[in-house]
């Protein structure tokens, strides 16, 4: 972590994160999202309950208050349009550009969000095909937040049974891992692709490859995830 993360930001975006997956947002999930120790997590949490921006329910869940939604929401538009800044315009490599909006989100303006927001065109999806949410006066964090999710089902439900697939997003679970994001870049999992998917020979894996656009196998050859791995890539069934 550098002086340009934003502990509160950071943990307000994680918890909208874990909603928009359809995950509990608990303390112990941020834990495993954010790899920080169960004292640290809990210590903030306690910070950002006693400055009005969380309520931990009587079932330890996180929930956000009106003013800690209107932040986390402001916050996670200024990261995913920092994504598509770094993507499109800068030339950053996809594989880090995760990484490096968790750095601009902090320090973009107001001003400066709304001047990228007509340089991109009103982008409505990242380069991870995860949505962008609008400006404040488009549609409230509350409206916005009410109908959020990631478009598909996760590939982990879906590859029980061989088929086509088309992704549709990689969630938070993949974008912070560098490495990994360029192995499915590498075997053509990326948003928009084709791939194939089926169940691996080893149990709890899931064997998957991009296809070409002539059908083929994609150059990079066939990946093969644990189902925790796929619970994060999101597609949508072609084939029935």
């Amino acid at each position: 972590m550098t002086d340009l993360i934003d502990t509160t930001e950071m943990y307000l975006r994680t918890i909208l994160e874990l909603e928009e997956e359809g995950i509990p947002p608990l303390r112990a999930r941020i834990v495993e999202r954010l790899e920080h120790s169960g004292p640290t997590v809990s210590q903030t949490v306690a910070r950002m309950e006693r400055d009005g921006l969380v309520h931990v329910g009587m079932d330890r869940r996180l929930e956000l208050t009106v003013a800690g939604r209107e932040r986390a929401v402001s916050v996670l538009r200024k990261h995913r349009l920092a994504e598509r800044l770094l993507a499109d315009v800068i030339g950053l490599e996809w594989e880090l550009v995760h990484e490096e909006a968790c750095r601009w989100e902090h320090v973009m303006s107001d001003q400066v969000e709304r001047r990228l927001l007509t340089l991109l065109e009103n982008p409505t999806e990242t380069p991870y095909g995860t949505p962008i949410p609008p400006r404040p006066e488009q549609a409230s964090a509350e409206d916005w937040s009410r109908d959020m999710g990631l478009a598909g089902t996760r590939l982990s439900e879906e590859a029980a049974t061989a088929g086509r697939f088309r992704v549709r997003g990689l969630a938070e679970g993949v974008q912070t891992d560098p490495d990994l994001l360029a192995q499915l870049a590498g075997a053509g999992v990326t948003p928009g692709r084709v791939v194939r998917a089926e169940a691996a020979r080893d149990a709890g894996y899931i064997r998957v490859e991009g296809e070409a656009e002539d059908g083929a196998a994609a150059d990079g050859g066939a990946l093969e995830l644990a189902a925790a791995t796929a619970a994060h890539v999101w597609v949508e069934r072609l084939d029935g």
